[in-house]
């Protein structure tokens, strides 16, 4: 441009030069040169005015050009920010985690708040522990060291159990006071309706009333002579319980427990069934019913065995046995009966257990008892759910700042195990038991039981038939 500038300046001067000096003074061939020079200059000049104008459009443009691509890149962020919001997966809002408390936390979520058939997920630990000390006054000619005082972790259960959308719940429990691990519950349910409940898993086969009854909610340390000695126990299978406003119908096919399946000639099966009918009379809540079994053992050699402890489980001591004899299978049936009304129930059960054996006789043992309870504490009463006895809640509970609910009960309990050649022993017990319950979920129990022995596998010496005392105390708590 400073080029362009001074060619105009010697442009205009020449001009001026040539403007001043007079015509008259100026050769006419000199004019005509310098004419000839300015005519040259002109056109040199209107040259070079279209390569400023070709300069001056390319500047322009190069400077879109430039404005254009610094918008461009600028808009990059947004538009790369844009396809990855476009491009994201769609994440829904967690659902508000419930935690409520029984015992302990319970963390329930809704699958979808706003669609309750969608159902929920819930986890909620679970636990017990049962301190047990005992003591059997049996007699000296019995040489046996396994009475007098002992000690036990009878129980120390942990586990966990809750829901799953769908109408599906779980437990999962074991119990470890024998300083292994032992699987309790461990089953799967589905409710396809609020009356039906489907399980299968490791369970109870529905023995009878105080058997499905939760050994935390026993009025004596040790049920009944019979529960033990019959083998009644888990086993893994599928069940079946149908449970109206006053009937309870239970059934289900099941194998053996999940210890004893570790072996592979353990092929025994069983049928299992129960039927509870409980409606309201009196004021008060009534229990029938019964209880029918059939096993078959299919084992490569099958023997059976049946015998029971002296009211206390911390001796190992069985004053009673039928020792093993060959048998295929067991059919068994029970009866179980209760009132309950306020503070006060009654309870008596027995059950015929009836060992088969090809080309040989079938014995049939019983065994039973009856109780009556009272709690003594003004305002508590006796629970009962669904065919079984439930947790007594003190209604001025320590944690309250009252005393508990405290119960007595009293207990005659049988059992038979003569039959058909077989003579394992009678036992006989006179019972009476005190229990203290502070809060909702800690249980303190004495309870005392008088045996009579006939029959003994164990003698005392010559004697078979004779006495023994047993004393037992038991601290649990639950949550």
């Amino acid at each position: 441009m400073n080029m362009i500038a001074r060619r105009v300046s010697l442009v205009a001067m020449s001009c001026s030069l040539g403007w001043a000096v007079p015509a008259s003074a100026q050769n006419a061939r000199d004019l005509a040169a310098m004419q000839a020079q300015i005519v040259q200059m002109q056109q040199q000049m209107q040259a070079m005015q279209g390569q400023i104008s070709v300069l001056q459009n390319q500047l322009a443009n190069a400077q879109a050009r430039a404005d254009a691509a610094s918008t461009a890149v600028a808009a990059v962020p947004a538009q790369i920010a844009a396809a990855q919001a476009a491009n994201a997966p769609t994440v829904s809002a967690k659902p508000e985690t419930k935690i409520t408390w029984d015992g302990a936390p319970k963390l329930e979520a809704a699958v979808d708040p706003k669609n309750p058939k969608a159902g929920t997920w819930s986890f909620k630990p679970r636990g017990r522990v049962q301190i047990d000390v005992g003591s059997l006054s049996a007699p000296k000619a019995l040489g046996s060291k396994e009475t007098g005082f002992a000690s036990e972790f009878r129980r120390a259960y942990l586990g966990v159990d809750g829901t799953i959308p769908g109408n599906f719940g779980y437990r999962v429990e074991a119990d470890f006071a024998a300083s292994s691990v032992n699987l309790t519950d461990l089953y799967l349910t589905w409710k396809p309706n609020a009356r039906l409940t489907l399980t299968a898993g490791q369970q109870k086969p529905f023995w009878g009333l105080e058997e499905m009854t939760s050994d935390l909610f026993t009025s004596f340390q040790e049920r009944a002579a019979f529960s033990t000695a019959f083998g009644f126990e888990r086993r893994i299978g599928f069940s079946a319980a149908w449970l109206d406003k006053d009937v309870l119908v239970q059934g289900g096919v099941f194998t053996d427990d999940a210890a004893t399946l570790n072996s592979d000639t353990d092929n025994s099966y069983s049928i299992d069934g129960r039927v509870v009918f409980m409606p309201k009379v009196g004021g008060g809540q009534l229990h029938l019913g019964g209880s029918a079994h059939f096993r078959k053992f299919k084992d490569l050699q099958a023997t059976a065995r049946y015998n029971a402890r002296p009211f206390l489980h911390t001796t190992d001591l069985r004053l009673i046995d039928t020792k093993a004899f060959t048998a295929d299978g067991e059919r068994s049936f029970g009866l179980e009966g209760a009132y309950i009304i306020g503070p006060f129930h009654a309870t008596a059960e027995s059950h015929w257990l009836t060992a088969t054996r090809s080309g040989l006789a079938n014995p049939t043992f019983n065994g039973g008892y009856a109780e009556v309870g009272m709690l003594l504490t003004k305002g508590d009463s006796s629970a009962y759910k669904g065919g079984v006895y439930d947790r007594i809640r003190p209604k001025n509970g320590v944690d309250k700042g009252g005393l508990g609910a405290i119960q007595m009960n009293l207990r005659y309990d049988w059992l038979d195990l003569n039959d058909a050649g077989i003579v394992g022993g009678r036992q006989q017990i006179a019972g009476a038991s005190l229990l203290w319950i502070p809060t909702d979920y800690v249980r303190f129990i004495v309870n005392y039981g008088h045996v009579w022995i006939d029959d003994a596998a164990v003698p005392a010496g010559a004697a078979r038939n004779y006495t023994a005392n047993a004393l037992g105390m038991r601290a649990q708590f639950d949550f």
